[in-house]
Parts: structure tokens; sequence; C-alpha cells
């Protein structure tokens, strides 16, 4: 395999210095547990998590500042302390599930805490063993960005750098976060819907929400304007335009064509199509539950063909880091230590030993909740094919758009489709068999969480010239102690949702989005009644896109899964990012100048990002106590969201062209290592 030059990392890889200390792991396992709590909490309701990098990082550095720390300490710290966020958005989009199913008839900790954290612990120790292999080829791919990996080494290198490169981090946060303050307390309407008008073709009654409703039907179609959102933007920036419209060209397909023609064509027989209480009484509300009901299986096929034809792409790469590893078999101790500090990682007899543990209570866990040991046994055999597969594909997702745009949920939703069949084949039905299709569905989820939150942290280690193997100690710590932590979160939400007259999981004031779907699904693959023409779909439609050379089907697939919304703001990021490397261009900058043109884009974007982040946990906290926000408007404007748009986009614009220097100065460390 031809090695591309390693990249020189922040920390010389000569050098010694504190990294794996008490102070640090402990911080960090702080940390997750909270952090973690608080993305259960918004995921529960918004069906989202928010990543837990930034505050990590932020708070690893200002705490462990105060006693003198290492900036590896610091990277130890937020390694520990963000990994809570990904058993978390496992744990949200799968153990709702077996309740709303009826798999489990109570969601008591006698009846569910132990089978909920041994579903989180194997998953997540898979997770990190899993990535532990395939970690080299893909940390150290030029082509994949790792755009939130920059963005948390740039807080930890700003610390150190001194006032100038703090300066553009830290007023950004600032900036990001106040935009996030507004947002919560409606001074703008951070996302906006507009109604299209076009034809007049002839009234058609439509019954919506147990109305009958006179609508013009296909008259209509629902166009939606880019999120008011710092983090999104700037990550659009960071990974630049060329990625940014791959995403956007899926939400395009998915609510430019496809919504607008099955509204066209289908009118008033869509409900005949969607799940009975699908859809409230409005054209959003009837858009919205075609998008999920409709589209979204599509693109669950077409993301399926795309995670097929990644993992083609990538056989080289992922093949060579199995040899790798497998060679690693014969490499004694002493040997090991002999290598460089940043070329130090777990030894694959003991990466391969864990993994061997981990598929015997696999197999253990899966003849309990199906009840038969055949089942569990292909089922155990099946979780650990998909999650070597999924944990790769989740980190080359990260890679690309990093950890908060990862469609889990999605990587989640192939994995139950393969289940349910073969527990179909295998003749398992009834609770037991959406027992354990939900089960393997389970530990894929937080395995390709914590694989693809691994891998980001392994970049920012690798930036910043950690130690591969206490990353990985850290890891393994961490995920453990929020495994064992992050049952009790969604067990208070759910018992004091019962308590204050709701129903648990899945009404209106707790929706878990993502677990309903999934539990839909399990129960009608099991019982025999899925939509499979619409997964076929899906699955021509990626082949189609390989046949005709789309650079990445699977980000296609992602942007019509994502809300469009999303996957606009990213867009924008990226179109900013194009149009200043032309104004770049065209000023007839050097080489110096261009790179502190990068630098300061990067380290406003960064700023922006971990800006949002950190606020949205704060938010988050408030709503979990019930804290009341003030609201400024009651019926605040789009108008003024879009022109905070404009500012932040004046802002990456203007700011790195005009911090260029002169072209007698020499060039800055590059943010993009």
């Amino acid at each position: 395999m031809n090695q591309q030059p390693r990249l020189r990392p922040f920390v010389p890889e000569n050098v010694q210095m504190r990294e794996f200390t008490l102070r640090a792991v402990l911080l960090g396992l702080v940390l997750t547990v909270i952090l973690g709590a608080a993305n259960a909490y918004l995921g529960l309701h918004a069906g989202i998590t928010i990543a837990a990098t930034y505050p990590a990082a932020v708070v690893g550095m200002a705490v462990l500042r105060a006693f003198k720390g290492s900036v590896l300490e610091e990277n130890i710290t937020r390694t520990a302390g963000s990994i809570g966020e990904s058993v978390a958005a496992g744990a949200i989009f799968t153990l709702p599930a077996f309740l709303i199913s009826g798999a489990w008839p109570s969601f008591e900790p006698k009846d569910a805490y132990w089978k909920s954290t041994a579903l989180m612990v194997v998953g997540s120790i898979i997770g990190v063993l899993f990535v532990s292999l395939v970690r080299r080829v893909m940390v150290e791919d030029p082509e994949l960005p790792f755009p939130e990996s920059v963005a948390a080494s740039e807080i930890h290198k700003a610390g150190r750098r001194g006032a100038e490169a703090a300066k553009f981090l830290f007023y950004n946060m600032g900036l990001g976060s106040l935009i996030q303050i507004l947002g919560a307390m409606q001074f703008f309407a951070p996302d906006k819907d507009f109604f299209l008008r076009v034809g007049q073709l002839g009234r058609s009654v439509v019954r919506l929400g147990g109305a009958n409703q006179t609508l013009r039907a296909g008259g209509v179609t629902v166009a939606s304007g880019p999120s008011v959102s710092p983090a999104y933007i700037g990550v659009g920036y960071i990974i630049g335009p060329e990625l940014a419209a791959l995403q956007f060209s899926g939400g395009v397909l998915a609510w430019g064509l496809m919504i607008p023609l099955l509204i066209f064509f289908l009118g008033p027989q869509l409900q005949n199509f969607l799940p009975a209480g699908a859809t409230d009484d409005s054209w959003s509300g009837l858009t919205a539950s075609v998008w999920r009901y409709i589209v979204r299986p599509i693109a669950v096929g077409g993301m399926m063909v795309g995670a097929a034809y990644t993992l083609f792409r990538m056989r080289k790469g992922l093949f060579d880091g199995l040899r790798r590893a497998v060679s690693d078999f014969g490499v004694s101790p002493a040997q090991a230590t002999q290598l460089s500090r940043t070329e130090q990682y777990m030894s694959s007899k003991t990466v391969f030993g864990l993994i061997g543990l981990m598929f015997g209570f696999m197999i253990a866990l899966y003849i309990y909740l199906s009840g038969q040991a055949m089942a569990g046994i292909v089922a155990a055999i099946v979780m650990l094919i998909i999650a070597f597969f999924f944990a790769t594909v989740s980190g080359y997702l990260v890679g690309t758009i990093g950890s908060t745009n990862n469609p889990i949920s999605g990587l989640t939703l192939t994995t139950l489709i393969i289940a349910a069949l073969l527990m179909v084949s295998l003749g398992v039905s009834g609770p037991g068999g959406v027992a354990v299709v939900l089960g393997v569905a389970a530990v894929a989820c937080v395995s390709s969480a914590v694989a693809g939150e691994l891998l980001q942290d392994f970049k920012v280690g690798y930036i910043l010239g950690g130690t591969p193997r206490r990353i990985q100690m850290a890891e393994l710590i961490a995920v453990v102690v929020a495994s064992l932590a992050m049952y009790w979160p969604l067990y208070i939400l759910q018992a004091a949702n019962i308590k204050s007259g709701g129903t648990g999981f899945g009404d209106p004031k707790l929706a878990a989005p993502q677990a309903g779907l999934m539990a839909t699904l399990a129960q009608g693959i099991v019982g025999g009644d899925m939509a499979w023409p619409l997964v076929v779909a899906g699955v021509m439609f990626g082949i189609v896109m390989i046949m005709i050379r789309v650079k990445s089907p699977m980000l296609v697939a992602v942007g019509m899964y994502l809300p469009v919304n999303t996957t606009f703001a990213i867009f924008v990021g990226g179109m900013l990012r194009w149009f200043t490397d032309r104004q770049r261009q065209r000023r007839g900058l050097n080489e110096a100048q261009r790179a502190r043109v990068e630098n300061v884009g990067i380290l406003t974007a960064s700023g922006l990002i971990a800006g949002e982040a950190l606020t949205g946990l704060v938010i988050a906290t408030f709503r979990f106590f019930e804290w009341p926000v003030p609201v400024i408007f009651k019926d605040p404007s789009y108008l003024l969201g879009f022109g905070v748009i404009v500012l932040l986009g004046v802002l990456l614009v203007r700011l790195p062209l005009a911090n260029a220097g002169s072209p007698d100065e020499p060039a800055p460390p590059a943010a993009m290592m």
C-alpha cells in the first residue's frame, strides 16, 4: 500500500508529556454522563443529538488549564467526555422501540435495566474494537476532511498558540452562542417552510386529521429555507462546496421532485399510503408525512447501496488495515514499545480477543431475546458482520460530514431490515422475533455511533499528536461508564411523562421519532406487512447513481434522509467557502496569504460550530428541568433569521480575506492538518 506522507502533529512524536492521567479520565467520565444525558433528552423530544466534542473540549481545556494540564491531557478528557453522546444516540434511537412495539412489557428497572445496559455495553465495545482495526487507513486518508475533528483540534491548538488564534475561535464561539440563544428566545424563526402554488388543478377533497378539507390536489408543493444554524453553516464551510452540494442534491431530489410529484399525482389517495394519524390538518403535516413514510424508506434503500458501494471503493484500504492488524499478532511487546509514541495502539491480540468475548455475549443475549438457539446464533453472526461494515461506513461519513450529521438511524434501519428478513426466513415471529430484530438494531446503532465518534477522536489525536493506545483505553472506560448510566435518563423521562398524564415513549411530549419508526418497521417485516417497493426503488436509485458515476451515492441518499433545511444550511456554508476561495484566487494572494485566509476561515467556522453546540446543551438543560426560556416574539419572523444568515455569510467571507496579511509574512501553521 502506498502510504501518504505523514503530516506533522501539533505535539511532535518525540515529545513526552502527561496524557492518560487520573484527573483527565475522571473529568472525561463526568462529562460523558452529563453530556450523554442532555443528548438523551434532546433526542427523545426532537429526534436529534448535538455533538458533544466541542463542549467536552472547551470544558476540559478550561478545567485542566487551572491545574497546568497538557494539551494531550485535554485531548483525553475530550475523548472520554464526548463518547456519551454516541451511546445516548444508540440508546434513544432503539431502546424505546422495545416498549413501543410491545416486545418489552415494561421499562421498569427490574425488567429493562440489565437488558438495556447489556445491549449498550456490547454495542459500544464492539464499535471501539472494530474501528480500531481500520483506524490507520481512514485517519490518514487525505480525501476525508474530518470537519468536526479539525474544529475540535483547533479549539485545543488555539489555547496554545496565543491570543491571535484564540481571538478568531473564541469570539466566534460567542457569536454562535448568541445566535443560538436568540433563536431559543424566539427573536427570529430558525426554520421556514414556503408553500408554492403552481397550476390550477381541480379541487379535491382530502381527509386530514379526521375532517374533510377542500385543497388543490397537486397545486401545492413545499420548499424550505436554510436553517439559521451557525453550526450547520460552519460544517458546510469546512467540508467545502463539492461535498456540501452532493448532500444538498439529495434534499433537492426529495423535496423538489419526489414529494411534489407524489402530491400532484396521488392527491387525496396519499392517505391510503400513510399510517393512521400520521398527519395533521395542514399541508406541512402532509408533506412531512410523505417525506417520513414514503421518501425516507427510498432513501434507506439508497443508503444500503451507497454503503455497499462505499465499502467496495474502500476495499483495498480495509483489507490492508485488516492485514496489518493480523500481522501485528507477531509483534512482541518489546517491539511494540519501540514504536514512536504516535504509532502505539492496542495490540491486535487484545482487540480480536475482546471481539471474540463480545461475540459470546451476543449469542447468549440474542438466544434470551428470541427464545431460540439457532435464531440467536444467526443473529449474533449477522450482527458481527454488519457491525464491522457499518462501523466502517459510519467512520467514513464522520470523516466526510462530521458526527453531528452522521445518519446513524439510517444505518440502523438498514441493519434492522436485514435482521428482520433473516428472522422471518428462520420462522421467528411474534414478540420474540421483534425483540431479537430490535436487539440486533440496538447493538448496530450503538456500535456505529461509537465507531464514528472514536474515529473522529482518532483524527483529533492524529492532528494533535496523541497516543492512539491511550485514546482507545480512555474510550473503552468511557463507553462502559456511559452504558451503565444511560438507561436512567430514559427511565426518568419516561416515568415523568406518564406521571404528567402522557403515555410514555411515542406520545407528543416524548416523541422518540426514530424509535417509533424502527418499532413500526420491525413489526411490519416480522408481521409480513412492509412497503418493500419503496426500499427496492431506493436500491434501484442507488444503482443508477453508481452507473452515472455520482461521486458519492451515499451522500446523496443521506441528503434525502436528512431534513432539507439542514442540508440547505450546509450547502450555504459550502457556497460561502467556494466564494471565499474564488476571491482569494482573484486577488492574486501568495501561498502564505492563502494559508492565512484558510486558517482564519477554519477557526471562524470552528468557533461557530462550538458556540452553537455548547449553548444547545445549556438550552437542553433548561428544558430538562422545565425552566422557562424568555420569549421575545410570540410569532418570530424568518426574515430576521435570514438576516442572521446574511451576517454569517459576510463574516465567513470578509474576516478571512481581511486577515490575509502582508505578502512578506510567513505562512501560519495549517488548520487543515
